[in-house]
């Protein structure tokens, strides 16, 4: 197993306040280019993480699907619309259509996904920290830290900046 999810899983992970403060003061205005060394550490981090000893994303946090991925993955599976929607997810409080059950049901007993090519967005883009628009996930991102060890290893990474 990769020593930064070792590392991750020894660290105080239940300290939520802390995460949310370090974020706060990472996003604030005077940290200008903060997406810049975001996308940087993000880059550091995933060339020493891989995220297959882990898929802690994937058993934990059920991804949002909007209409194209909901369409592009019934496709794949070659069912309806309809039917991948009723058999496959539901609709979380905030009204967004999710996987309806966590692990996710497309993860493999390898932890790779067996709808990689056609998964969704959400997962595409997961854990959100590479854009440059870290500044605007920063609630996320706190988030995050306690699901991904990716994110927390980013984070301390720019705690050393500020």
């Amino acid at each position: 197993m990769d020593d930064l999810i070792e590392e991750w899983k020894n660290a105080n992970k239940s300290d939520k306040k802390a995460q949310v403060k370090l974020v706060k003061r990472l996003t604030d205005k005077k940290n200008k280019n903060i997406d810049e060394v975001a996308n940087k550490a993000h880059q550091e981090v995933f060339s020493k993480l891989d995220c297959l000893n882990c898929a802690n994303c994937c058993t934990n946090i059920p991804p949002m699907l909007v209409r194209s991925d909901i369409k592009r993955i019934a496709k794949h599976l070659r069912l309806k619309e309809a039917q991948f929607t009723e058999q496959y997810l539901t609709m979380d409080n905030d009204g967004d259509m999710v996987m309806r059950t966590s692990p996710c049901v497309f993860l493999g007993h390898d932890n790779k996904c067996d709808i990689y090519e056609v998964r969704p967005k959400a997962c595409r883009q997961y854990p959100h920290t590479d854009a440059y628009e870290f500044r605007n996930n920063s609630n996320l991102h706190a988030i995050n830290s306690r699901y991904c060890p990716a994110v927390y290893h980013i984070l301390k990474r720019l705690e050393s900046i500020i």
